[in-house]
């Protein structure tokens, strides 16, 4: 009777281990890169579908509590003036100059939004912020005003468009322009 018990708990605890082998077979971690960039927690495949933190995916990221989650993502077009001429890229130094940004297929109120310019260090600057608390609107432009910044380096600078979505919230980043400072 008791070689009965050992063979049930020896055959109970194979199932389980060639269950959870299967299971970590099928759920396999993934590395997941997004414009040149790893993704920091990676993403699962999953029955042949790839799956990514929604954090990950760009836009604002809501979740209610209740098993909804929303991503605010608006289309977001941004322009580089230097005076009435458009440019991308720049010596090092200063420079004068101002940005466009073209916002629209924005679903949801929101409550303002930014302009900044990141270093190629990684130090953030704000050009420009505007409040839009109470406003509805899906599509609108964005001009800052006009800044002079220092380019000190040579590198990749990010200017970049923000949206907070309520007063108390924070900016979230949800579309960026690379200029390149040369030599």
């Amino acid at each position: 009777m008791r070689w009965k018990k050992i063979a049930l708990c020896v055959l109970v605890f194979s199932l389980m281990g060639s269950s959870l082998l299967f299971a970590d077979a099928v759920n396999q971690k993934i590395r997941v890169w997004s414009n040149g960039k790893e993704i920091s927690d990676g993403g699962y495949l999953i029955d042949g579908k790839t799956y990514i933190p929604a954090r990950e995916a760009g836009g604002i990221v809501s979740w209610d509590g209740s098993g909804k989650v929303t991503i605010l993502k608006p289309n977001v077009q941004i322009v580089l003036f230097k005076g009435d001429t458009v440019f991308g890229n720049v010596n090092v130094g200063k420079l004068k100059f101002k940005v466009l940004s073209q916002v629209d297929s924005l679903t949801d109120d929101i409550s303002s939004v930014k302009v900044a310019i990141t270093d190629p260090s990684g130090n953030i600057k704000d050009i420009d912020s505007r409040d839009m608390e109470g406003t509805k609107k899906e599509d609108f432009w964005f001009s800052s005003s006009e800044i002079t910044y220092d380019f000190k380096d040579s590198g990749k600078y990010r200017v970049g468009f923000y949206i907070k979505v309520s007063k108390n919230g924070d900016y979230v980043l949800v579309s960026e322009k690379v200029i390149t400072a040369l030599n």
